[in-house]
C-alpha cells in the first residue's frame, strides 16, 4: 500500500501518534505543523486522505479545508478538541465528518 496521508496538527504529539499508527498500517505519512505547510504538502504530495486539526496557526483547519475543496474532493477527517454543535454543523455543511 503506497497511499499517502497528510496529518496536519500543531501538536507534535498528535502528529507523531497518528503517523506511527498509519505507517504501521502501510501508509506513507507526511505531517504539517500549521495550515500553510498543510497546503504546501497537499500541493506537492497529493495525499489520498487528510487528517486536519481545526485550530492551527497561520491558516486554521476550516481555511485549509475550504481551499482544498475549491479544486478537489479528497477525503478530510477533521480532528479537534472542539465539539460544539456549531462546529459539527459547519463540518457537516462542508461535507466533512468531525471526530
Amino acid at each position: 500500500m503506497n497511499e499517502c496521508v497528510l496529518v496536519a496538527d500543531d501538536d507534535s504529539n498528535i502528529t507523531d501518534v497518528c503517523r506511527r499508527y498509519l505507517e504501521r498500517e502501510g501508509y506513507h505519512v507526511v505531517t504539517a505543523k500549521d495550515g500553510l505547510e498543510a497546503i504546501e504538502l497537499w500541493h506537492s504530495q497529493t495525499p489520498h486522505l487528510i487528517v486536519l486539526d481545526l485550530m492551527m496557526p497561520h491558516k486554521n483547519g476550516w481555511e485549509v479545508c475550504n481551499e482544498i475543496r475549491q479544486t478537489e474532493d479528497v477525503p478530510i477527517v477533521m480532528l479537534t478538541a472542539r465539539g460544539e454543535e456549531q462546529d459539527r454543523l459547519m463540518g457537516l455543511t462542508m461535507g466533512r465528518m468531525i471526530i
